[in-house]
């Protein structure tokens, strides 16, 4: 239970904000390179902790991210016309290029020097991995690029998706390193689904519904180890890395591909929910991609034309009653990634932290949220940066095992839980 205050400091991620300082200081995903796929494309606006911005790709194909809004009258720039290395405002001509430098002022003599004087708030931003980064905090504590291991393995090893949540991205986020609603919500996914079923943890997840956790502190944030009974004096352990601040990792099933999320606040009461597989040893297979098109495993159909889910709270997620009935789909809500949004915005925009009652399963969501709380604070009290922002920090995998009873996870599966280059997951 937080807080009401403690409450708002975690879910609050605007400009000044002590949240959202933190967030500015890592590179965050904002746009898949689909989005804008050739030089002089249409702009795409980004909303994201709370500010509104545009990014574009010039002439040249280089990227740019502004303020979204032309600062003579206020028009949106995402009207204007991408050509010639820069964004024309189709108002009055006003032209700006990736950096938000203003190049040219019809209106104004050259010789005034007036356009150099005028200049959009701009970020940082760079392609890797198929998607879209941007950096938005101080330039002198930029960190390196991004090293999440399904980013660096060769394209045709990975496959991200993005779909609109229509809440907070701390309860999207607590959603992911919830490891005990597994063997309820999602199972009749475990045993259908085409990129998790076969593989021989299920049955550890089916059987026994009361895991037990342990957590413990890593270099980037947390391990969340959820422990199950398993045959010849063993548990199966399933362990979720979590890094600073919204990088999830899911433990693997079998040879299926590994995946995970990253939580992005686009505002306080909406998020966009990253969703990644990829395969650290092989290429993934037509028919896998097919299902990840396809809204399986956890990623989703789409209304088209955006990245909101056909499945929404509009339309009751079209939530089947039978097939609850019959537990086919153990909610009635089909899909793992609408199963979780459907209970996650079923919260309301911010869930009211003060009237929760937390048990055992809960300890890594604890501790998550006390680890950002003091990040937050020795940033805004000490300048102190987080962690998470190094690359050997980022390079993290989760894990699933089976290990001897007096075996704790934190021995066990220490190698299992580097991301290695050339080294395959460790699964069950």
């Amino acid at each position: 239970m937080l807080t009401r205050e403690q409450n708002a400091l975690v879910t609050q991620t605007g400009s000044g904000t002590m949240m959202g300082d933190l967030f500015r200081c890592y590179w965050l995903p904002i746009l898949l390179s689909e989005e804008l796929p050739e030089s002089d494309c249409p702009p795409v606006r980004v909303k994201i902790l709370s500010e509104r911005l545009l990014a574009f790709r010039d002439t040249s194909g280089k990227l740019g991210l502004i303020d979204e809004f032309c600062p003579h009258r206020g028009a949106s720039l995402w009207f204007g016309r991408n050509e010639e290395c820069g964004l024309r405002c189709p108002y009055h001509g006003w032209k700006f290029d990736t950096s938000g430098q203003c190049v040219d002022v019809p209106s104004e003599p050259a010789e005034s020097g007036f356009a150099k004087k005028i200049k959009l708030t701009s970020y940082p931003i760079i392609e890797k991995g198929g998607v879209i980064w941007t950096y938005m905090g101080k330039p002198e504590n930029m960190p390196t690029e991004p090293n999440y291991e399904f980013c660096t393995v060769p394209k045709k090893q990975s496959f991200t998706s993005k779909r609109l949540q229509d809440c907070n991205w701390l309860q999207a986020l607590e959603g992911g390193i919830d490891s005990s609603h597994v063997s309820w919500l999602h199972s009749g996914d475990v045993k259908a689904d085409p990129l998790f079923k076969g593989a021989a943890g299920n049955k550890y997840n089916l059987a026994d519904l009361a895991p037990v956790f342990e957590v413990i502190e890593s270099d980037g944030g947390l391990f969340i180890g959820a422990r199950r009974m398993a045959e010849d004096d063993q548990y199966y352990w399933r362990i979720t890395p979590w890094l600073m601040p919204c990088f999830t990792a899911v433990p693997p099933r079998g040879d299926y591909p590994m995946h995970g999320h990253f939580w992005v606040p686009i505002d306080d009461e909406n998020c966009f929910a990253w969703s990644f597989d990829y395969h650290p040893v092989r290429e993934l297979t037509q028919a896998e991609v097919g299902h990840m098109k396809a809204g399986k495993g956890v990623h989703c159909k789409y209304v088209p034309g955006t990245y909101r889910p056909l499945a929404n709270k509009d339309n009751d997620y079209l939530m089947d009653r039978e097939a609850q009935r019959l537990g086919t789909a153990y909610s009635g809500v089909a899909g793992i990634a609408v199963q979780d949004s459907s209970l996650q915005e079923s919260m309301g925009p911010i869930v009211d932290r003060t009237k929760e009652n937390l048990v055992g399963c809960d300890n890594g969501i604890i501790m998550a949220r006390h680890k950002i709380m003091r990040a937050a604070m020795a940033l805004r009290e000490k300048g102190t940066m987080p962690t998470a922002r190094k690359p050997e920090q980022q390079a993290v995998r989760a894990t699933a095992l089976l290990l001897k009873r007096d075996v704790h996870f934190k021995d066990g599966a220490k190698e299992a839980l580097k991301a290695r280059k050339g080294v395959p997951q460790t699964t069950v």
